[in-house]
């Protein structure tokens, strides 16, 4: 008889009749889950109590932990410690009312067999959405089906309709007939445009940095070689180590150039003294050595486009990217030399960033690049978190944010309009600066690269950017993120339903056309770039081909 020492078999408790499971994954920086932990609390008992209403209980598998401050799974090890408790044909919610790490929870939810329903309050003083997004996302890629709702107060009869079609089916139906593949395109300039870049690529091929992947825990954000490179996309890993220490090899007067550049510009910058809650001269500086070090070293490797992931990793060394992850993203930006001081890098031309390290939209960034470039269109473009939004003169004008990565050229007079902001102490323990300000009215190209079914897929739309009463801006950015950049958007035949629904990730890309018969152009020219690399392309809503 042999003496090994075998493991006792796995168990998992029963289900409870009429009874959902719920989880909640939270943040990886325990300020960020102490601070959002009293919207989550309120969010999960107006889930309990539409579910009590249909007769139905809510059993939460996880605690409030006193030591921690919170009652978020926190990490990837304690979300495979609570899914040891759950009954793996159980009914569960996944309830995200703040930003959260999907990286903690996807493991449990890979092998879970039971009904899935991710839910979350609509609203836009935390990231609920933002979360809720980006765990669908990974399931996407996973192939895990799921189910998705939300609601601004959970009274609504959409939402409890929904609720009892998923306790009653196991599943939620969406209205997607605003979806549809690409149709066989017109043969003319636009879609000779699309097919010879595609060629180009194919060709030649093209490589993108990647400063550390894995963001923020954002799965959906990493897509395997074995799918870029088929499209002639490589990448090239790098450490945000070497960022670090070559910022180290920025001298203060080159960067101190950068910073005189933009005030030369008419950028301003809401300066105080406390480096805890304040931005100060100091973090500014270490971001235009950033800025600085990220050409460089694009240059030294011949990248095409860059991504800097910064959290986790050098939120705890440095102030934020995002002013870096801005300029890189204009056409006009302070000029940088190479070392010996021989060449301008990327001279008039923007070097493409993926903010958080976004491969999705790195794709995405670089195809714009390229198509807008030929087209002689402004090729600055940038990615949004899908924040919030609400009615406004009787149509849903969405809020699109991000941490501050936005390019100048997206406000209506430049550096000149836009702000630079503490970014918020809770995300960013050592500060650093947006580039805050309000997007320009204007039409404007949208998309999302994402991964489903082992393929890469591409949603494209075209939006409104519009412009509201200053007092309204204001109350939006202040209901949101008041540091960050804000884009007012009014999506062309998606409703609001339709488009959370459907989107596949937390992000979108969005590039601006002068007008719309030229974004009408763009799209199509995009829609055979993407589709002549094997990428499949969707529609989405009122979609001139």
């Amino acid at each position: 008889m042999s003496a090994y020492t075998l493991p006792a078999a796995p168990s998992r408790p029963a289900a409870e009749p009429r009874t959902a499971y719920l989880i909640a994954s939270g943040d990886l920086r325990p300020a960020a889950n102490r601070a959002g932990w009293p919207t989550q609390e309120r969010m999960e008992a107006d889930v309990t109590a539409a579910l009590a209403e249909l007769g139905w209980s809510v059993r939460r598998t996880h605690s409030f932990d006193p030591g921690a401050g919170h009652g978020f799974i926190s990490s990837q090890r304690m979300g495979l410690e609570v899914f040891k408790t759950i009954p793996p044909d159980a009914p569960l919610i996944v309830a995200e009312a703040v930003w959260q790490y999907s990286h903690h929870i996807l493991a449990g939810l890979r092998t879970h067999r039971g009904p899935i329903l991710t839910v979350a309050n609509f609203a836009g003083d935390w990231p609920g959405l933002v979360g809720l997004l980006g765990v669908n996302a990974g399931m996407a890629k996973m192939g895990v089906a799921y189910s998705t709702i939300w609601s601004v107060d959970f009274k609504d009869e959409w939402f409890r309709a929904g609720l009892r079609e998923w306790i009653t089916t196991g599943a939620i139906s969406h209205d997607a007939s605003h979806v549809s593949d690409l149709p066989d395109l017109p043969v003319n300039a636009e879609t000779a445009l699309g097919q010879a870049l595609a060629a180009q690529l194919l060709t030649d091929k093209a490589i993108i940095g990647v400063f550390d992947e894995g963001c923020m825990g954002m799965y959906n954000a990493i897509i395997d070689d074995e799918l870029l490179n088929p499209i002639g996309i490589y990448k090239e890993r790098l450490s945000q180590s070497a960022l670090w220490a070559e910022m180290q090899r920025v001298s203060d007067a080159e960067a101190d150039a950068v910073g005189a550049w933009l005030l030369t510009k008419g950028m301003t910058f809401k300066l105080g003294a406390d480096e805890a809650t304040e931005l100060t001269e100091a973090q500014l500086r270490w971001q235009y050595k950033m800025y600085i070090a990220a050409l460089r070293i694009s240059d030294d490797f011949g990248l095409d486009a860059v991504g800097i992931q910064y959290q986790q990793g050098l939120k705890d060394i440095c102030p934020a990217s995002d002013l870096a992850e801005g300029l890189l993203n204009n056409a006009d930006r302070p000029p940088v030399t190479s070392r010996d001081g021989a060449r301008v890098l990327w001279e008039g031309r923007p070097l493409p960033h993926f903010n958080e390290a976004d491969e999705g939209v790195a794709v995405d960034a670089l195809i714009t690049n390229r198509l807008w470039s030929a087209m002689g269109l402004d090729p600055a473009t940038t990615l949004h978190d899908v924040r919030w939004g609400e009615e406004y003169d009787g149509e849903f004008v969405w809020v699109w944010e991000i941490s501050g990565s936005v390019p100048a050229s997206h406000f209506a007079t430049g550096y000149a309009e836009a702000e630079g902001w503490r970014q918020d102490p809770v995300y960013f323990p050592l500060g650093g600066s947006t580039i805050k300000g309000i997007c320009k009215p204007g039409e404007v190209v949208w998309s999302r690269v994402f991964v489903q079914g082992g393929a890469l897929h591409a949603d494209l739309g075209r939006a409104t950017a519009v412009s509201l009463p200053a007092a309204e801006s204001e109350r939006r950015s202040q209901a949101t993120t008041p540091a960050w950049p804000i884009m007012h958007a009014v999506l062309h035949g998606v409703t609001r339903d339709q488009f959370m629904a459907r989107h596949k990730a937390n992000h979108l890309n969005v590039a601006y056309a002068p007008d719309a018969p030229t974004a009408d152009k763009a799209l199509l020219a995009k829609a055979s770039l993407l589709s002549a690399l094997g990428v499949q392309v969707h529609l989405c809503g009122d979609v001139k081909i």
